[in-house]
Protein backbone atom coordinates (compact mmCIF):
# COMPACT_ATOMS: atom_id res chain seq x y z
CA UNK A 1 0.00 0.00 0.00
CA UNK A 2 1.57 3.49 -0.93
CA UNK A 3 1.72 6.10 1.52
CA UNK A 4 -1.31 8.34 1.62
CA UNK A 5 -1.43 11.77 0.86
CA UNK A 6 -1.82 13.73 4.05
CA UNK A 7 -1.27 16.85 5.65
CA UNK A 8 -0.83 18.62 9.12
CA UNK A 9 -2.59 21.27 10.65
CA UNK A 10 -3.68 23.18 13.56
CA UNK A 11 -6.94 22.71 14.59
CA UNK A 12 -9.45 25.69 14.78
CA UNK A 13 -12.68 26.31 16.69
CA UNK A 14 -14.70 24.61 13.40
CA UNK A 15 -12.87 21.35 14.37
CA UNK A 16 -14.01 21.39 17.74
CA UNK A 17 -16.53 18.22 16.61
CA UNK A 18 -14.27 16.10 15.17
CA UNK A 19 -11.79 16.45 17.78
CA UNK A 20 -14.48 15.47 19.99
CA UNK A 21 -15.03 12.28 17.76
CA UNK A 22 -11.34 11.37 17.58
CA UNK A 23 -11.07 11.70 21.39
CA UNK A 24 -13.61 9.54 22.00
CA UNK A 25 -12.28 7.14 19.49
CA UNK A 26 -8.93 7.26 21.55
CA UNK A 27 -11.42 6.92 24.91
CA UNK A 28 -12.75 3.65 23.29
CA UNK A 29 -9.16 2.12 22.65
CA UNK A 30 -7.83 3.13 26.05
CA UNK A 31 -11.10 1.09 27.44
CA UNK A 32 -12.17 4.74 29.52
CA UNK A 33 -15.22 6.33 27.67
CA UNK A 34 -17.13 5.77 31.19
CA UNK A 35 -14.68 9.14 32.46
CA UNK A 36 -15.52 10.90 29.02
CA UNK A 37 -16.82 14.21 29.83
CA UNK A 38 -15.64 16.09 27.08
CA UNK A 39 -18.18 17.99 24.45
CA UNK A 40 -17.46 19.51 21.48
CA UNK A 41 -18.92 22.57 23.11
CA UNK A 42 -16.01 22.50 25.95
CA UNK A 43 -13.25 20.90 23.87
CA UNK A 44 -14.02 24.70 21.84
CA UNK A 45 -13.65 27.44 25.09
CA UNK A 46 -10.77 24.86 26.55
CA UNK A 47 -8.85 25.36 23.20
CA UNK A 48 -10.27 28.29 21.10
CA UNK A 49 -11.27 30.22 24.14
CA UNK A 50 -10.33 33.68 25.48
CA UNK A 51 -8.04 31.42 27.17
CA UNK A 52 -6.55 28.84 25.21
CA UNK A 53 -5.59 25.73 27.72
CA UNK A 54 -3.95 23.57 24.59
CA UNK A 55 -3.24 23.30 21.35
CA UNK A 56 -3.99 20.42 18.82
CA UNK A 57 -2.93 19.01 15.64
CA UNK A 58 -4.92 17.56 13.54
CA UNK A 59 -3.87 15.28 10.34
CA UNK A 60 -6.07 15.00 7.59
CA UNK A 61 -6.16 12.03 4.56
CA UNK A 62 -7.51 12.28 1.06
CA UNK A 63 -10.60 10.55 0.84
CA UNK A 64 -13.58 9.78 -1.33
CA UNK A 65 -15.45 12.64 -0.15
CA UNK A 66 -12.85 15.02 0.68
CA UNK A 67 -10.22 15.64 3.31
CA UNK A 68 -10.76 13.62 6.67
CA UNK A 69 -9.34 14.52 10.38
CA UNK A 70 -8.08 10.98 10.66
CA UNK A 71 -5.74 11.62 13.48
CA UNK A 72 -4.45 14.26 15.90
CA UNK A 73 -2.57 15.68 18.81
CA UNK A 74 -3.20 17.23 21.39
CA UNK A 75 -0.39 19.15 23.54
CA UNK A 76 0.43 21.89 25.99
CA UNK A 77 3.14 23.67 27.77
CA UNK A 78 4.60 22.43 30.88
CA UNK A 79 8.15 23.66 32.57
CA UNK A 80 11.01 22.09 33.97
CA UNK A 81 12.35 23.18 37.09
CA UNK A 82 15.69 21.54 36.30
CA UNK A 83 16.06 22.62 33.01
CA UNK A 84 14.77 26.38 33.40
CA UNK A 85 13.19 26.22 30.25
CA UNK A 86 9.32 25.05 28.97
CA UNK A 87 8.49 21.55 27.64
CA UNK A 88 5.92 20.38 25.54
CA UNK A 89 3.27 17.88 26.92
CA UNK A 90 1.76 15.62 24.75
CA UNK A 91 -1.52 14.82 26.37
CA UNK A 92 -2.89 12.90 23.16
CA UNK A 93 -1.82 11.16 20.33
CA UNK A 94 -3.94 8.92 18.17
CA UNK A 95 -4.17 7.86 14.55
CA UNK A 96 -7.42 5.99 13.56
CA UNK A 97 -6.64 2.37 13.45
CA UNK A 98 -7.46 2.03 9.48
CA UNK A 99 -4.71 4.43 9.00
CA UNK A 100 -1.84 3.32 11.23
CA UNK A 101 1.57 1.87 9.68
CA UNK A 102 1.36 4.37 7.22
CA UNK A 103 3.45 7.14 8.71
CA UNK A 104 0.87 9.30 10.02
CA UNK A 105 1.78 8.99 13.80
CA UNK A 106 5.58 9.40 12.98
CA UNK A 107 4.65 12.36 11.11
CA UNK A 108 2.72 13.81 14.03
CA UNK A 109 5.70 13.13 16.88
CA UNK A 110 8.23 14.89 14.50
CA UNK A 111 6.20 17.86 14.09
CA UNK A 112 5.54 18.44 17.87
CA UNK A 113 9.33 17.56 18.30
CA UNK A 114 10.46 20.20 16.03
CA UNK A 115 7.53 23.09 17.43
CA UNK A 116 9.45 22.00 20.86
CA UNK A 117 12.42 23.38 19.50
CA UNK A 118 11.31 26.11 17.67
CA UNK A 119 9.69 27.00 21.16
CA UNK A 120 13.39 26.66 22.80
CA UNK A 121 11.72 23.94 24.95
CA UNK A 122 13.93 21.37 27.08
CA UNK A 123 12.46 18.11 26.27
CA UNK A 124 9.04 16.77 24.11
CA UNK A 125 7.25 14.27 27.52
CA UNK A 126 4.04 12.42 27.14
CA UNK A 127 2.75 9.45 29.19
CA UNK A 128 1.49 5.41 28.23
CA UNK A 129 -0.28 2.87 29.29
CA UNK A 130 2.05 0.30 30.53
CA UNK A 131 -0.71 -2.78 28.23
CA UNK A 132 -0.06 -0.82 25.01
CA UNK A 133 2.95 -2.19 24.46
CA UNK A 134 2.63 -1.10 20.56
CA UNK A 135 2.58 1.86 20.89
CA UNK A 136 5.64 1.77 23.82
CA UNK A 137 7.78 -0.30 20.74
CA UNK A 138 6.57 2.86 18.75
CA UNK A 139 7.45 5.67 20.74
CA UNK A 140 11.31 3.87 21.57
CA UNK A 141 11.36 3.29 18.02
CA UNK A 142 11.05 6.69 17.81
CA UNK A 143 14.20 7.44 20.65
CA UNK A 144 11.90 8.00 23.37
CA UNK A 145 13.03 6.10 26.98
CA UNK A 146 9.89 4.98 28.80
CA UNK A 147 10.53 5.95 31.93
CA UNK A 148 9.90 2.92 34.39
CA UNK A 149 10.91 4.67 37.59
CA UNK A 150 7.98 7.06 37.54
CA UNK A 151 4.88 7.17 37.75
CA UNK A 152 1.83 9.88 37.21
CA UNK A 153 0.21 10.73 40.49
CA UNK A 154 -3.33 12.01 40.12
CA UNK A 155 -6.54 13.50 41.92
CA UNK A 156 -9.93 14.30 40.65
CA UNK A 157 -13.28 14.68 41.29
CA UNK A 158 -14.23 14.07 45.39
CA UNK A 159 -10.43 13.60 46.27
CA UNK A 160 -9.50 16.70 44.38
CA UNK A 161 -12.53 19.01 46.10
CA UNK A 162 -11.39 17.52 48.94
CA UNK A 163 -7.41 18.19 48.80
CA UNK A 164 -8.51 21.86 47.26
CA UNK A 165 -11.05 22.66 50.32
CA UNK A 166 -10.06 26.16 51.39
Amino acid sequence: MSKPAFTLRPATAADSETLFNLILALAEYEKLTHIVEATPQKIEAALFGAKPQAEAVLVEVDAEAGRKAVGFALFFHNFSTFLAKPGLYLEDLYVDPAWRGQGLGKTLLKHLAALALERGCGRFEWSVLDWNQPSIDFYQAMGADVLPDWRICRVTGAALDKLGAK
